[in-house]
């Protein structure tokens, strides 16, 4: 890897301002020891929510309990001490309050507050200025010494910066075939993260949720909690719905004493799991402990696998992967069960080929696994496919600026961008640009693991670190990353 520069960077932008954008800048105003100014650029919603966090749905619950949604790896228990500040929660036992999932605008609510409190003059470096700009970045031009960057807005104004960071978030679902032609359709909702409550039809009519994850479940849970009755199909390639959290076992078994995880290759550890997951059905215990026990070593894990054997993961072991990690709160699955026992859910396991217009509605044509062909037809059908995760598709116009003219590139999978250890960008021609770092889901194909707070958390410290990298007073934070002194485990 190159060298970190020796540079200090007093002046950096953030492009970003959901949950990583936010917390790059707050780390930024409590780690720098020396005159600052940050600037955040953000659209679309409020600062410090961003997809996640601006739902105003109090149905819609962190998928992670409290006691490991801190915003601040060096400090635990931050969010469960705030949460003890709230009237609604203030007496509840503090055992019970660490295993709660939180809805989610609550959340929403902390990061805004850490926003405030952290991006103030009195609490940050002496002579910090902020200034958050309203607007979309749509193309940074790098100066010829590598010096300064300067942000071009969608408004036609423009911000220099030293340093950019960027936190661009997740991208909206891909187009589905025949997609493009339903735009402006009422009874298509291409981004499910857009309003569509509105746009549900009649009670005794139908929906059709594209998708069986965790944007599924939040669409689930609003049709439950508006006592919306009708049919609702929901299809997936396998047919998978996420997992419900639980209460586990001590497992020390897992990684095996002395075993060095990212020697061992794809095969191998895949059938090493798969001998503790059976092990643990025997015990009568749920197998995804296996997959926790994972955590704190699936980054490395997945760095010391070949090309091949990531595209083979991605391929084989995602879907799975996938519903076994990425679980919900139990009230959800409850209720989520419940729909699906009432036969208002029902849930199909095909290949969506393509979706057009009928008349009001949208036909969606499937090809099951043994070939066969069906369609189902909704008043309403949402597009909860999931974020684009092929980076040379992006529709975000800064990103493609950037990939135009070579100023990132995309990483090994095509997923996100390439970078260094310390979040710099590594350049079409193979350089570490001396001016934009990168965090968050743009780093999917290099991470793997990069889209939940207990890691993004750490990348936001990170790339402060990397910003401020000469300045004085950043050794007062004393996170130890190379012991994973994170708790990783939810």
């Amino acid at each position: 890897m190159h060298s970190a520069p020796s540079s200090r960077a007093k002046n950096v932008a953030v492009i970003g301002g959901g949950f990583s954008g936010v917390m790059t800048a707050v780390n930024l105003a409590r780690l720098a020891a020396e005159p600052l100014e940050i600037t955040l650029i953000n659209h679309t919603r409020p600062h410090g929510r961003g997809v996640a966090y601006s739902t105003r749905r109090m149905e819609h619950l962190l998928n992670v309990a409290a006691r490991n949604m801190s915003a601040f790896p060096d400090l635990p228990d931050h969010f469960l001490r705030w949460l003890q500040t709230r009237g609604e929660y203030e007496q509840e036992p503090e055992a019970a309050l660490r295993e709660r999932f939180i809805p989610r605008c609550i959340y929403g609510d902390y990061v805004r507050g850490l926003m405030q409190h952290y991006l103030q003059p009195a609490q940050g470096a002496a002579g910090l200025r902020v200034t958050v700009i309203e607007d979309y970045a749509i193309d940074i031009e790098i100066g010829g010494g590598g010096e300064s960057a300067v942000i071009h807005l969608a408004s036609g104004g423009s911000v220099s910066a030293e340093r950019v960071a960027l936190a661009t978030g997740n991208e909206p679902p891909a187009p589905l075939p025949g997609s493009d032609a339903l735009a402006g359709h009422p009874a298509w909702a291409g981004n499910p993260w857009l309003p569509w409550e509105e746009r549900r039809p009649p009670a005794g009519g139908s929906i059709v949720l594209l998708g069986t994850g965790l944007t599924t479940v939040d669409a689930l849970m609003t049709l439950s909690a508006l006592k919306w009755q009708g049919s609702i199909h929901a299809v997936s390639r396998h047919g998978w719905l996420p997992d419900s959290h639980f209460r586990g076992i001590v497992y020390d078994d897992f990684p095996p004493p002395g075993v060095d995880l990212t020697g061992l290759g794809l095969a191998a550890l895949a059938a090493l799991m798969e001998t503790h997951c059976a092990r643990l059905r025997e015990m009568g215990a749920n197998p995804a402990i296996v997959v926790d026990k994972m955590r704190p070593h699936t980054q490395r894990v997945w760095q010391s696998f070949t090309l091949e054997e990531r595209r083979d993961f991605a391929r084989r072991y995602a879907p799975l992967w996938n519903v076994l990690r990425h679980r919900i709160a139990p009230e959800i699955h409850q209720e989520v069960m419940r729909m699906q026992k009432s036969g208002q859910l029902r849930i199909e396991a095909a290949s969506i080929e393509s979706v057009e217009a009928a008349g009001a509605q949208v036909n969606v044509h499937l090809r099951h696994g043994d070939g066969a062909s069906s369609t189902i037809r909704g008043d309403l059908v949402i597009n909860g496919t999931g974020p684009q995760t092929r980076f040379t598709d992006t529709q975000n116009p800064l990103l493609r600026n950037l990939l135009r003219r070579g100023l990132i590139e995309p990483d090994d999978m095509g997923m996100g961008v390439r970078i260094a250890e310390d979040h710099a960008i590594i350049t079409r021609d193979g350089q570490r640009s001396p001016a934009l770092l990168a965090l968050g889901p743009l780093l999917r194909g290099t991470l793997w693991e990069t889209i939940a707070v207990p890691e993004l958390r750490g990348q936001a410290w990170r790339v402060a670190r990397t910003v401020l990298e000469a300045h004085p007073g950043t050794e007062a934070i004393r996170w130890d990353e190379a012991s994973n002194a994170m708790e990783y485990m939810i």
